[in-house]
């Protein structure tokens, strides 16, 4: 049955509140790009007050090796390079409006310069024996959550390239009290390593977890658009029996009018549209019994429904597919009265899909089966397919993970983009349910959400 079960294809995903139709729609109107997801752009204002935090860790460090640890560094050329880094810093923020967003171009340019301003200044103060040499990491790491593959590639190997020359090239290491005179080679070849393995690794770590973060973020906007959309679509039920409640009158009025006109018209002109009026007039009130004769248009109706109706409405649009036969049974505790829930757009968007899912992948047969007792209400998709595979069961529930096939390998027609049961599982869970998946025995997978009744349940005073 179900699910969503391998990576998402690069830039699809489902038009928000479409993840069960509208295949084409939801290839074109929202594309997800990787390379966007993956980064935010930088404002120019973020990367002028890291600079400003740098360079103010930058005095300090050498306020304190000088006062305290009375360290005999090259000072002057020190604060030089930092009064340097400084104006142009200023310069920068005084120049551009701070809110500006960054090209990518400028944002790399911008990290280089303070990975080559930060090399600098550990090159007259030691090398890479100088252990503020992992500020370094700080430039990269944020090229690293914010831009592109390319540019960040690109910082690294600058960061790098400066940390192999400092462990070759550098001033001595600044004389102090029980500080060696000489370093030996080893030992700094030593430092650049390390500090090359944090740029790598902090970078790495970093890099996926914008990622992550990204995708996640972008899961659940689609999740909201989703769930407006049902909440737009079930207020339809309540509007048509508002809109035929009150049309109903002025209607019967017209209808009333009209035959008066075709009664006494005197020319066979005004009979005839007075005769107009009256069959519009009938076909309004037909229009409008229709939608009153509908369960979704009575406001007690639209507002709650029993067990029963809530299965049919979940097995509707996939009850008459080929070559599945779709079931539901309503099943409860032994003297306990079956509910009247709410009518959610949450759980009917929610149910429906895992009943396409289910239908998917079923080999012949879906069964729906609703139940309930004194203290719960839960609903179980089961189908007689091939179940989860193991990689797709244990990270079910995720966004991007599908392996539904194509729309010509599907009975549905559904691409599979991998938004589809994390959307349901996240619409469910904030009506209160408890969702779970798991293969069944000897095979099929099935999907079930449980519900305290409380939560979902209609209580008569």
């Amino acid at each position: 049955m179900a699910s969503d079960r391998k990576p998402t294809p690069k830039g699809l995903v489902p038009t928000p509140g479409l993840d069960r139709a509208g295949r084409e729609t939801a290839q074109v109107e929202v594309d997800w790009d990787e390379a966007g997801a993956r980064r935010g752009r930088l404002r120019l204002r973020t990367l002028v007050t890291l600079r400003w935090l740098v360079i103010g860790v930058e005095v300090l460090a050498l306020a304190l090796a000088g006062a305290v640890v009375e360290l005999r560094a090259p000072y002057p050329l020190c604060f030089g390079v930092i009064a340097a880094a400084a104006w142009i810093n200023l310069l920068t923020g005084v120049a551009s409006p701070g809110r500006r967003l960054c090209s990518d171009i400028e944002a790399g340019a911008q990290l280089a310069f303070d990975i080559l301003q930060i090399g600098l200044l550990v090159y007259l103060t030691g090398g890479s024996v100088n252990p503020f040499i992992l500020l370094m990491i700080a430039p990269i790491t944020l090229a690293a959550a914010t831009l592109p593959l390319r540019p960040v590639l690109l910082l690294g190997g600058l960061g790098v390239a400066v940390s192999i020359l400092l462990a070759f090239f550098a001033w001595p290491a600044p004389p102090g009290p029980g500080l060696p005179h000489d370093t030996p080679l080893a030992f700094r070849l030593g430092s650049a390593a390390a500090n090359i393995a944090g740029i790598a690794l902090i970078a790495g770590y970093v890099r996926q977890a914008a990622a992550e973060s990204a995708r996640m973020v972008l899961a659940l906007d689609v999740t909201q658009a989703v769930l407006a959309r049902e909440q737009k679509l079930s207020a339809l039920g309540a509007l048509a029996a508002a809109a035929a409640h009150e049309l109903g009158t002025p209607l019967a009025t017209i209808a009333i009018v009209a035959k008066e006109m075709a009664r006494e018209a005197r020319t066979p002109q005004v009979k005839e549209d007075a005769e107009l009026l009256i069959a519009q007039a009938e076909r309004c009130r037909e229009i409008l019994k229709r939608l009153t004769d509908s369960p979704e248009a009575t406001d007690q109706m639209h507002e709650r429904m029993s067990l029963l109706q809530l299965v049919h409405e979940v097995i509707e649009p996939h009850a008459d597919t080929p070559g599945v036969r779709v079931e539901a049974i309503v099943t409860g505790a032994t003297g306990v009265k079956a509910p009247d829930i709410w009518r959610m757009p949450e759980i009917l968007h929610a149910m429906t899909t895992f009943v396409e899912n289910a239908v998917d992948f079923a080999a012949s047969e879906v069964l729906i089966t609703a139940r309930f007792d004194a203290e719960t209400v839960s609903m179980e998709v089961r189908d007689d397919g091939p179940g989860f595979a193991p990689e797709i069961l244990a990270r079910l529930g995720e966004p991007y993970v599908t392996s539904r096939p194509g729309a010509e390998g599907s009975r549905t027609g559904h691409i599979g983009m991998g938004l589809g049961f994390f959307i349901s599982k996240t619409l469910l869970e904030r009506t209160g349910a408890v969702v779970s998946a798991q293969n069944g025995r000897p095979r099929g997978a099935a999907v079930s959400a449980r519900w305290p009744r409380a939560r979902v349940e209609v209580r008569t005073e």
